[in-house]
């Protein structure tokens, strides 16, 4: 995999003491989907502003296509569009207007056709004269990011962008990235919504806390950590599980009348034959029996908290 981004060993702690980012390692391939999944104050934003030349790290190297992005800020800049959480236009311009001026401000040479198609691209043609304070709240996201893709970057990175938008922007959004995709642009995306993440993203990466809990592709890091479960439907329901069921660890669901089983299916044993025959002894019927994959959202939290056990485990 050939590199556009990388970076090593990138911390950032505050004049408070808060630890943002704790030694970042991370490599992104050209033209690849990369989604950075974690929570609220994982650092996620601090991470892509200091790509983005916003904040300044404590410690580590960032290399943009090559540029040092601490020694050559404006080299790495112009490689790099972002989308930020935050609207940040002056709401007097016209749409036009503005994204002329973001293309200008990275020195790149005016070119309306390109202007044309971004707008185009987000549905915003028919806008295209309308000032910014007259948009709507889905209309002015659009322009975060036709602002973004104004000087035709090699890089996008999407903060959160369709966080609070209507399914229509987020339809077009999936529809834009993967355009993008095909012209050999790097995509980076946080977001909450994870179904974003399992749909478009090549490899994934988990960050909580400041660090980086691993990257992986994501089918194999759904394959590899993903757990099956596998619901009972009951002829009878149960108030509660017998003793003798213990070593499944199963839990009741819809008010006793299923029995859930969750296992490793990439275990050499899953127990479902003993658990089957046990419940053959014990006289427990069933009417039906579903399994299903758990998503990767089930993965995120999972990784997540398991972290946070271990880290509590140390400290005790």
């Amino acid at each position: 995999m050939q590199s556009i981004l990388s970076l090593s060993q990138v911390s950032k702690t505050y004049d408070s003491g808060h630890k943002a980012l704790d030694h970042v390692d991370l490599e992104i391939g050209r033209g690849e989907i990369f989604a950075l999944l974690g929570p609220n104050g994982a650092g996620k934003t601090t991470l892509i502003s200091i790509i983005c030349g916003i904040v300044t790290p404590s410690t580590g190297t960032i290399l943009v296509d090559g540029h040092d992005a601490i020694r050559q800020p404006r080299e790495a800049r112009s490689r790099i569009g972002l989308v930020p959480q935050e609207l940040s236009v002056d709401m007097f311009e016209t749409v036009m207007a503005t994204v002329r001026f973001s293309r200008g401000l990275f020195g790149r040479a005016p070119n309306q056709a390109v202007l044309d198609q971004v707008l185009k691209d987000l549905s915003l043609w028919d806008k295209r004269n309308a000032k910014i304070m007259e948009l709507s709240g889905g209309m002015k996201r659009r322009v975060l990011i036709a602002k973004a893709l104004a000087h035709e970057p090699d890089i996008l990175f999407l903060d959160e962008p369709t966080a609070g938008v209507d399914v229509s922007l987020r339809r077009d959004m999936w529809k834009l990235i993967g355009k993008l995709r095909e012209r050999g642009v790097t995509i980076i995306l946080t977001t909450h919504y994870i179904e974003e993440a399992e749909e478009m993203a090549d490899r994934v990466g988990v960050i909580n806390k400041g660090q980086l809990l691993l990257v992986e592709e994501k089918n194999a890091l759904m394959q590899k950590l993903g757990k099956r479960e596998m619901d009972l439907s009951l002829v009878e329901p149960l108030g509660a599980v017998p003793p003798e069921l213990a070593e499944w660890q199963l839990t009741l669901v819809d008010e006793g009348h299923r029995l859930r089983y969750t296992f490793d299916a990439q275990a050499e044993r899953t127990g479902i034959p003993s658990l089957l025959r046990k419940l053959s002894d014990l006289g427990i019927t069933f009417k039906d029996l579903d399994t299903s994959k758990s998503s990767l959202e089930d993965i995120f939290v999972d990784l997540v908290e398991r972290r946070e056990s271990s880290n509590e485990g140390a400290a005790a």
